[in-house]
């Protein structure tokens, strides 16, 4: 049977047991960082973790499947890419003429996003590229799911037919003004999916990726809590484990 960029039930619980041991430690904080993510899934799916700027971050070569991978709050904006486009001047200059220059610039933005993963796949030679995601919600609650993302056959994850672009309006922070974003609305539902911040650092956040979000009782997800500060190991039962470790090699 073919490898799938979904992890077993038993995998998946192992998942789970890793990333809880995790925060019972006396130094972890209440996320988990991508790197530490990244290795988890590694270590269950016997892949391997790439430090690149490719858009994979562990890929299992022999089974020809690679995996992006993010790690967030709840509310915190989930960062795509940074969105560096050719001719970024020109095309800004043309989207704040009119819809014609708005629809080219964003298209641009979204076929980047998919060469960028089409990349990947001609790169790693991959068959398939699975989407694994932690989402930290508030009072410990956590979700994780996996969602395959193309394939080779089909690679385009994402239709710039989909969008609309508008640039936002200035805001006034407290200590300076915060340049306009554009934004790409979904043309189904209304809602916005994309904000590009090609005025200061071309980060594209993506907040269309909550409609990927598992409903109750999905699988391949897990829902659980992570344990309360109570259930921390303090300082000195971690030493204690480590001297137990060192005893034992």
């Amino acid at each position: 049977m073919p490898s799938s960029v979904y992890s077993s039930p038993k995998q998946l619980s192992l998942i789970k047991k890793i990333l809880t041991g995790y925060i019972r430690l006396p130094f972890s904080d209440s996320i988990v960082p991508g790197a530490i993510m990244e290795g988890v899934l590694a270590r269950v799916r016997g892949g391997q973790v790439l430090k690149t700027y490719d858009f994979i971050d562990v890929v299992k070569s022999e089974d020809r499947i690679g995996w992006q991978i993010k790690s967030t709050k709840e509310d915190t904006p989930v960062t795509w890419k940074r969105a560096k486009i050719p001719n970024k001047q020109k095309l800004i200059a043309e989207s704040q003429r009119n819809a014609v220059g708005r629809e080219k610039l964003g298209s641009t933005i979204i076929n980047l996003c998919n060469q960028h993963i089409q990349k990947s796949i001609k790169t790693y030679n991959l068959d398939q590229i699975g989407y694994c995601r932690l989402i930290i919600h508030d009072g410990g609650k956590v979700t994780y799911f996996e969602r395959l993302l193309c394939t080779r056959a089909k690679p385009q994850v994402f239709d710039p037919n989909d969008f609309i672009w508008e640039w936002s309006e200035p805001k006034d922070a407290k200590e300076k003004e915060q340049l306009p974003a554009f934004h790409g609305t979904n043309r189904e539902t209304g809602k916005k999916w994309w904000a590009w911040h090609g005025l200061s650092e071309n980060q594209l956040h993506f907040s269309g990726e909550e409609n990927w979000w598992p409903k109750k009782n999905k699988l391949h997800a897990l829902a659980f809590r992570f344990p309360t500060t109570e259930e921390k190991l303090s300082l000195e039962d971690f030493l204690s484990l480590l001297k137990k470790f060192d005893g034992d090699s």
